[in-house]
């Protein structure tokens, strides 16, 4: 249930949608006797697409996401388990043209790939199956797994799990898969922006890992001043930096982490 309600309300925290709403809205009352108030719905949707797009919106929102956890410490020692979170394949694209798409988390895989060869005695615990709400959607996990393989991780290494949905079940699942012993570092593999939400959720399933933020966005603070190249650019990141805030406020909200931004 909760899953399905998250992936309804999901698409109220997409901020471009939001915004291109109120265009429509507005457009729906410009021949009615409303027109004063679809003037300002459709100049306010404007301004408000514009802003988001060009400005430092998404980059300033999406710094913080991205700083809170330092690159990993491999000094401390091998890993004895690395956990991949899903969102790095279009299981669909993937299936329907007999090929791994990568997406633009790609590097969730590929990093996953050099901590196998740097770390031959670690186990791999794969978590992703399908974040659609149609239970016949094609699964990430399988094409996932293909694509460490013709990067050179053997298949036996790699531990599957198939029915995660969401965050949530992604720290529930693994850490049933891993079944960690105590003592034992494990490390997380996601994009940068989704790690502060991760950890929190791993840590309120009992799962003490590590951070490897991978996929970062930003490259440092003067980025807070720098506008966007294009407007699809500042859209789409601002619209995930969003979604991860509310994520973190909405996951404490409802009491399936005990931290709203977890610190290292």
């Amino acid at each position: 249930m909760f899953f399905v309600l998250s992936k309804t309300l999901g698409l109220f925290t997409v901020a471009s949608n939001l915004m291109m709403a109120l265009g429509l809205i507005g457009i729906m009352f410009l021949f009615t006797r409303f027109r004063r108030l679809a003037s300002w719905l459709i100049v306010t949707s404007l301004v408000l697409i514009a802003f988001a797009g060009y400005s430092p919106l998404g980059r300033i929102l999406m710094l913080p996401l991205e700083q809170r956890f330092p690159p990993w410490d491999a000094s401390r020692g091998d890993p004895d388990g690395i956990v991949v979170l899903g969102g790095a394949i279009d299981p669909e694209i993937s299936l329907a043209r007999g090929v791994v798409a990568l997406n633009g988390s790609a590097a969730r895989i590929t990093v996953a790939a050099e901590l196998a060869r740097r770390y031959p005695n670690a186990r791999i615990v794969f978590s992703g199956g399908t974040s659609s709400l149609d239970p016949n959607a094609a699964m990430e996990a399988p094409v996932a797994v293909k694509e460490l393989v013709a990067l050179g991780v053997a298949h036996d290494r790699v531990t599957v799990d198939e029915q995660s949905r969401n965050t949530i079940e992604n720290a529930v699942f693994s850490h049933l898969l891993a079944n960690p012993k105590p003592g034992e570092r494990w490390v997380l593999v996601t994009s940068a922006a989704h790690m502060p939400r991760a950890i929190a959720v791993f840590r309120a399933a009992g799962f003490p890992i590590e951070a490897y933020p991978v996929d970062y966005r930003t490259r440092d603070r003067n980025d807070a001043a720098r506008l966007q190249a294009s407007l699809p650019e500042g859209l789409e990141m601002t619209d995930q930096a969003i979604h991860e805030w509310a994520g973190l406020f909405i996951y404490r909200l409802t009491g399936r982490t005990s931290e709203f931004f977890p610190t290292p």
